[in-house]
């Protein structure tokens, strides 16, 4: 079984967040949520999430994929955050995946994972980073090795199925995507 660990962050996104959690878990994932503090998550719409744990609890468990989903002020939050740096280091140093979705690419950067990758985020939060090793594609889903990055809430649902793939196999994904009923 797959082990994706989900920080949680002050401010972060909730439709990202959900949705990850939601997409992975309906896989079989084991999912696990972790908030930086002792808190209640307030999401950037006000809405209120409890994570599984608290990343100090987990800090030292080893993940196949780490996700950190974006929103402001969640994403500087998490880049703010040397813990998280630290995990994501381990995870690419172990040949694991990372991820990220909207403004929270800018963490990889910070921690020196997209240099000489593509990726792409929410528009403008990679192009002020001025960091010219960061290939920037503007696509919904970048994949670059064992490097995944999205958009923003409205490519949430197509980033958790590629992780899906990523971490399960096509099959996997076909059975979650058959269940969502999307519109074609």
């Amino acid at each position: 079984m797959a082990k994706v660990l989900v920080p949680l962050a002050q401010g972060c996104e909730e439709l990202e967040a959900v949705t990850i959690i939601d997409l992975l878990r309906r896989a079989e994932m084991q999912v696990i949520t972790a908030s930086l503090d002792e808190k209640p998550i307030v999401a950037s719409r006000g809405t209120k999430l409890l994570a599984d744990t608290t990343l100090d609890q987990v800090i030292n468990e080893e993940f196949d994929m780490i996700v950190l989903p974006g929103g402001l002020p969640g994403a500087d939050n998490l880049n703010e955050d040397q813990r998280i740096h630290k995990i994501l280091k381990n995870a690419v140093d172990k040949n694991n995946y990372v991820a990220a979705i909207c403004a929270a690419p800018k963490v990889l950067v910070s921690a020196g994972l997209l240099n000489n990758k593509k990726a792409t985020a929410y528009p403008g939060v990679l192009e002020v980073l001025k960091n010219d090793t960061v290939e920037i594609t503007g696509v919904a889903v970048q994949q670059d090795g064992k490097v995944i990055t999205s958009r923003g809430p409205g490519t949430a649902m197509e980033f958790a199925l590629e992780i899906i793939t990523c971490l399960l196999g096509d099959e996997k994904r076909k059975q979650v995507e058959s269940a969502l009923q999307r519109a074609a």
